[in-house]
């Protein structure tokens, strides 16, 4: 009797460890592979992207997500991808100034180059800072008009460029008509009540877009 108790109770165990092992999710790929992190994911907020052809056009475009990812909000919708009528003003659809979407996706952007900047001077910031970067006008101030009154919880806030070299890793863009120019640039925002300048390195800013020809921008932002 003993016997077969001590062997019913090794039969649990071993359904048990099988039906854990079942239900486990594996990875889809390893954990020091680039660009993955099966523990941490970041929502990237509000990328605007900005269309510019050089006549009336019917573009189709679409965002894939080489090391996961999904959109979680789009405007116009984005279904299996846009398929939009851009004129030459940057106008979709007779409607819309810019594409809408934001996507959850792994947290791999850069954090060893940026700036801290105090909140009563962040406009001036993101404004000359975008300008440089080769935004302008109403990119710029859509930018504005959105983020800066919502950066209020801190005195001073972190803030890390990731430029296009990081960005098309993780959020690859394909556009039907393929631009002459296309600048992407997001920012890692984090709020912080202290000036802590002397421990971030200063960014090399690799600005290359000419606006010309056709072209694209994006711009979007990481909170932490």
């Amino acid at each position: 009797m003993k016997k077969t108790i001590l062997k019913l109770i090794a039969l649990q165990c071993i359904i048990g460890g099988l039906f854990l092992l079942i239900s486990t999710p594996f990875q889809s790929c390893k954990p020091d592979e680039p660009g993955c992190d099966t523990c941490n994911r970041v929502v990237v907020y509000k990328p605007n992207i900005y269309l510019y052809p050089t006549e009336q056009s019917q573009i189709n475009i679409n965002l894939s997500f080489p090391y996961g990812g999904k959109i979680i909000t789009s405007t116009p919708y984005y279904g299996n991808g846009w398929i939009v009528d851009v004129d030459t003003s940057g106008l979709i659809n007779n409607k819309y100034e810019y594409l809408f979407y934001e996507s959850e996706l792994p947290d791999v952007w850069q954090l060893n180059e940026g700036w801290v900047i105090k909140r009563s001077e962040l406009n001036k910031f993101f404004t000359d800072n975008m300008l440089r970067y080769g935004f302008y006008g109403r990119e710029i101030k859509d930018f504005t008009d959105y983020w800066i009154p919502r950066l209020v919880n801190s005195e001073y806030y972190e803030i890390y460029p990731q430029e296009s070299d990081i960005i098309n890793t993780v959020i690859k863009l394909g556009i039907s008509k393929p631009p002459d120019n296309i600048l992407r640039l997001y920012y890692v925002i984090k709020g912080v009540n202290n000036d802590t300048n002397n421990k971030i390195n200063m960014p090399i800013e690799n600005i290359q877009f000419k606006r010309s020809g056709f072209c694209v921008t994006e711009w979007g932002v990481i909170l932490k």
